[in-house]
């Protein structure tokens, strides 16, 4: 049943993404990454190659259709890499193996310190490859930080209405 779940909330998150969010260039800086809110959202027991897998996928997928070749598909792994680890940080030790993470489960500031850290550690990464240069990185932190701020502003929107 999880699996269903996962591969529908991918896809309704590869769509919104392709047909509506990479056309969102606020100011011409900022673009929101919903898609990363697929990769907060794993449960705390799912294995380590599984939350790899579904977002080096889901990365691939993002590429494909918005003609970046490689760029969200490894961003995507690396915050695969990184999701478990930062919440066995967050989350106490005597809490569920399979944990659901929201913000009702974690709690609001532990919800917000996990989606802040991987969302930002994305829009940073992603950028930085997509400018590939450090020459010109004012403009490299605007984008991302004001991407990242856009972004983290959806996440907490759907999960709102997830959590009705």
């Amino acid at each position: 049943m999880e699996q269903i779940e996962r591969i529908s909330m991918s896809l309704i998150l590869l769509v919104v993404q392709v047909l509506i969010l990479n056309h969102i260039h606020l100011f011409q800086v900022a673009t929101p990454l919903l898609y990363v809110f697929f990769a907060i959202t794993f449960r705390r027991g799912t294995p380590k190659w599984e939350i790899l897998l579904w977002n080096f996928g889901l990365g691939l997928l993002i590429d494909i259709f918005a003609n970046t070749p490689g760029l969200a598909a490894g961003c995507m792994t690396l915050i695969g890499f990184i999701q478990p680890y930062l919440l066995e940080y967050l989350v106490p030790r005597d809490s569920a193996e399979n944990l659901k993470v929201s913000a009702a489960t974690l709690g609001v500031s532990k919800f917000t310190t996990f989606c802040v850290i991987l969302v930002t550690s994305y829009c940073l990464l992603f950028f930085a490859l997509e400018a590939f240069t450090f020459f010109n990185w004012q403009q490299w932190l605007l984008r991302a930080g004001c991407s990242a701020l856009l972004t983290l502003v959806l996440i907490f929107a759907v999960e709102t209405v997830r959590a009705k």
